[in-house]
């Protein structure tokens, strides 16, 4: 063999071994593109009974504090961030506007009472009267049956010449005014039980008006009561945004408090969610402690997707859909005992185990 043909087999020799180099190439990079896809959607060989997500928050009842009455703010007795006890005093405002309106209640209440209290005098006083009349109409029936009888023996004896026709007619006069006694008598009975209706109708009305007194007295010490702005929780304050003689009006916010309690909403793939339950162990780290572990387990899971919540409904109607996968809130119980590191908003990275629900659904039936 010659040089020539010695140096033109090399080649080709060459050509073959990069060729193969290329094909071996092209093919790891389909061969990688196709395992990061698995990997990505969590396909065989990566399928696996821990389904993780980023898209996790810390959160906590974030309470805020506004006050419910208007005023000057006299004295702040707290500063940010201060940790605070329920039914601390955290802030005042000025309540001398507030006291009046008490004391001007109490006086209202006290007149509605001395009414009321009036009005059963008028009352005890009508019944004596009723009983005075009910004794007058008694007299007045006992001296018209004398009278009767009086006027029977007059008839008898002007009958038998024993009396003047003048005295008969006197005894007559004497009789029917005994009579219309009788009948004034009655009138004025009547008119005396009247009088103790009015006084039972009237006293309702005044016990309605010592009621609305009382709850306007009540309602005025709800007010002063507001001028001091209480803690209504243990925990910790968030920054104050107002200091010592500002004008705040009701629903101003003044500061807020967190308290101990945190607990983690997850928000899983819809694709993640076919065997998360209630009660699954969870795992989870936080970026902001360096990583640090955190157990739990799931407490609760969302009756709708993240969207379904939003204000303004997702609707596509143009035709260009594109599938996206929807979230599920889910909240997780923090059952490890360092919760105290733990501040609401914290991103974490969450790990739920679903190999016991699994087991459970392949379980007899």
């Amino acid at each position: 063999m010659s040089q020539q043909e010695e140096m033109h087999a090399a080649e080709r020799e060459r050509h073959n071994k990069l060729r193969i180099l290329s094909i071996a190439f092209g093919s790891g990079i389909v061969i990688v593109g196709v395992l990061v896809i698995l990997y990505a959607w969590q396909l065989w060989p990566f399928t696996s009974a821990v389904q993780s997500t980023e898209n996790a928050y810390v959160r906590g009842q974030v309470t805020f504090i506004s006050p419910q009455v208007s005023g000057y703010i006299t004295a702040v007795n707290v500063v940010d961030l201060q940790p605070v006890h329920k039914g601390d005093v955290l802030m005042t405002i000025d309540d001398r506007i507030y006291k009046q309106r008490v004391d001007q209640a109490k006086a209202q209440l006290a007149m509605k009472r001395a009414a009321l209290a009036n009005n059963q005098q008028q009352q005890r006083s009508a019944e004596a009267v009723i009983v005075r009349n009910q004794a007058a109409l008694e007299n007045a029936k006992a001296q018209a049956v004398k009278s009767g009888l009086d006027l029977k023996r007059v008839e008898n004896l002007v009958s038998d010449g024993s009396l003047s026709i003048r005295e008969r007619d006197a005894s007559r006069a004497t009789n029917s005014q005994a009579v219309a006694e009788v009948q004034q008598a009655k009138a004025t009975l009547e008119v005396s039980r009247q009088d103790l209706q009015t006084a039972l109708v009237n006293r309702g009305s005044l016990e309605a008006d010592v009621a609305n007194a009382l709850a306007s007295l009540e309602l005025a010490q709800i007010d002063l009561d507001n001028t001091r702005i209480i803690a209504p929780d243990e925990g910790q304050l968030g920054q104050i945004s107002v200091r010592k003689g500002a004008y705040v009006t009701a629903g101003t916010r003044l500061t807020s408090v967190v308290p101990e309690q945190k607990w983690v909403i997850a928000n899983m793939k819809e694709t993640q969610m076919a065997n998360i339950r209630p009660g699954l162990p969870v795992t989870f780290t936080v970026d902001a402690l360096n990583n640090e572990k955190f157990t739990g387990e799931v407490e609760y899971i969302s009756p709708a997707a993240g969207s379904e919540f939003s204000a303004i409904s997702p609707d596509n109607a143009t035709g260009n859909f594109v599938k996206i996968a929807q979230r599920i809130p889910v909240r997780i119980k923090i059952t490890g005992d360092n919760v105290a590191h733990l501040r609401p908003g914290m991103s974490v990275e969450v790990d739920i185990d679903t190999s016991a629900a699994a087991k459970n659904d392949k379980g007899p039936q």
